[in-house]
């Protein structure tokens, strides 16, 4: 496994609701998910990805649901409610704005005859 990625609350927020805007998905398979997605580069804990849930959950942005996994588990399965997409496009809007802008920054050079 990679090296482990410090995820901000916002961060993580969006990571989970991409994760179940491709299905339901149980708590442990949202994180087994966004392990996937990331190619294996990122690991969540189930410690700081549980109250996530809970809190998406409670905020109307997921919704979940019991039933028996495929272990024959009882398990929370999670969807995305259309609060929880609406949030997922603005969210994903912003961290692309961020993203951009961070990296206008990084690849800022200074003006020729300037020095640092």
């Amino acid at each position: 496994m990679g090296s482990e990625v410090d995820l901000m609350q916002g961060t993580l927020n969006l990571l989970i609701l991409k994760a179940v805007s491709l299905g339901p998905l149980h708590g442990y398979a949202v994180l087994l998910r966004i392990q996937q997605l990331s190619g294996d580069r990122m690991e969540i804990q189930q410690g700081t990805l549980y109250p996530a849930l809970y809190r998406l959950e409670h905020q109307g942005l997921l919704r979940g649901k019991w039933a028996m996994s495929e272990n024959n588990r009882r398990a929370k399965f999670y969807t995305l409610t259309a609060a929880g997409r609406k949030q997922l496009l603005a969210e994903r809007t912003r961290w692309e704005a961020t993203a951009e802008m961070i990296a206008g920054i990084l690849d800022a050079e200074l003006p020729s005859g300037e020095e640092a």
